[in-house]
């Protein structure tokens, strides 16, 4: 009896070290951010000193891409490491009523449009194995706080594998209420005064608190820098007096907005600090598509109607583009131990590749039919190996398109948009002309 006692006194002491040496994992998504909004990036106007101390522990990516330009798909490329394509969702309209849970066409097309778009579906099905599932069947308690926008019940986050979903909301936004108490989004949360975000970040810290002794997957999906356009008047205020009408970043209220979001990295980062935890978490921040860069005046002060929210510049336009200023995103991964702190890749990346990266990192066996698009970050963030030479983007609405880069080269078809109803082409050389301005396609 004795020795049975001791066995599984053994086996609980093994099974509790190895949960202690399970790294915790923070997944920070910000929205609508573009690489070059970050002051770590370049801008001048931005003030984001978190997010830069946040790379000065880890690995800066100058050449991340997401899946898709826009939101709701380059979040199930996320959870998948699939192509939006590939699952079907390729528009950001997983909040809408109409239920489409198959691929599918339009039925018709303006008369001088010559393709037919894709309907995008509507709905994160369940029958896709998730990043949070593999979490979850792993040991780690999962979370997910903020903006999820891939479907309502039965569709939300607690059927995609997180024990957790605050606000358990499947809009794409703070809608017309706005990022200032009161918010629809969140019933009967919060004081006049009172910032969405801000509160979504509590919830992420006294998470962080009460989990410290467990390895988790706090998955903090951001709803700034996305529309309604509002910020704090001490940031508006601060902003103003910095504007440059030459620079390409102007907007007193999105610069606000990116601080709140700036400050929430922060506290979060502290939060594990004073949690004894910091040196055992992983933290990946990293943007969803690019820039909105129109003017817009969804609760924009007045005096704002007309100035740009964002810019990419120097990359050619931002968020809803094939461009590289609407794919190209910001990156920072920290892996205490196994990345060195302040280092810079200018290898390529996407947001594929993140799921298959957390598999090979933690040593998943995962199930033998599971088939990534996307490949494994860790011979970057160990050895500094690119492990890609190309990134596929495809678009199936508006102007359909798809994009292949291969090394510095870029090549972009638009489908049957020459007035011949033949296939327009675009050829770039990245290396000497990141703003796609030079199109070399006639010239092979």
């Amino acid at each position: 009896m004795k020795k049975v006692c001791i066995v599984i006194l053994l086996n609980f002491i093994f099974v509790s070290l190895h949960a202690q040496k399970q790294p915790n994992v923070v997944f920070i998504l910000a929205d609508d951010l573009g690489v070059n909004d970050l002051s770590i990036y370049g801008s001048k106007f931005h003030e984001t000193p978190n997010i830069d101390a946040l790379a000065k522990k880890g690995m800066v990516f100058t050449q991340a891409y997401s899946a898709n330009p826009l939101c709701s798909p380059t979040r199930a490329s996320i959870l998948t490491g699939l192509y939006p394509s590939r699952i079907g969702i390729t528009l950001p309209h997983c909040h809408m009523n109409k239920l489409v849970l198959d691929k599918q066409l339009a039925k018709s097309a303006p008369p001088n449009k010559k393709t037919l778009d894709a309907i995008s579906i509507t709905r994160f099905k369940t029958e896709y194995y998730t990043m949070s599932e593999a979490f979850k069947d792993n040991g780690y308690a999962t979370t997910h706080i903020g903006k999820w926008h891939l479907g309502p019940v039965p569709y939300s986050p607690l059927e995609h594998g997180f024990d957790l979903d605050i606000p358990h909301s499947p809009e794409p936004s703070p809608l017309a209420g706005g990022f200032f108490y009161p918010f629809p989004i969140y019933d009967s949360h919060g004081k006049p005064g009172d910032n969405l975000e801000d509160l979504m970040c509590d919830e992420a810290v006294k998470y962080i608190h009460e989990h410290k002794n467990e390895p988790f997957f706090l998955n903090y999906w951001a709803w700034e820098v996305h529309a309604p356009w509002q910020a704090k008047e001490n940031q508006i205020d601060k902003y103003r007096a910095k504007v440059d009408p030459a620079a390409p970043q102007q907007n007193p209220v999105y610069a606000g907005m990116l601080e709140t979001l700036d400050e929430v990295v922060g506290r979060l980062v502290k939060a594990l600090d004073d949690a004894d935890i910091l040196d055992n978490t992983v933290i990946v921040f990293v943007g969803d598509n690019g820039p909105y860069i129109n003017s817009n005046a969804q609760h924009m002060p007045e005096e704002f109607h007309e100035v740009p929210v964002s810019s990419a510049d120097p990359l050619r336009n931002g968020k809803g583009s094939i461009y590289e200023g609407g794919t190209r995103v910001p990156l920072i991964v920290i892996w205490p131990g196994k990345v060195q702190p302040g280092s810079i890749s200018n290898d390529l990346q996407q947001s594929t590749d993140f799921f298959p990266t957390f598999a090979d990192m933690l040593g998943w066996e995962m199930p033998h039919e599971l088939q990534f698009d996307g490949l494994s970050m860790k011979p970057i963030l160990e050895d500094g190996i690119a492990i890609r030479n190309e990134i596929f983007c495809h678009y199936p609405h508006n102007r359909p398109s798809t994009s292949l880069r291969q090394g510095d080269w870029k090549l972009i078809k638009w489908y049957h948009y020459n007035p011949d109803q033949s296939h327009l082409y675009e050829l770039y050389n990245l290396a000497d002309d990141m703003g796609e301005t030079t199109n070399l396609f006639s010239s092979i």
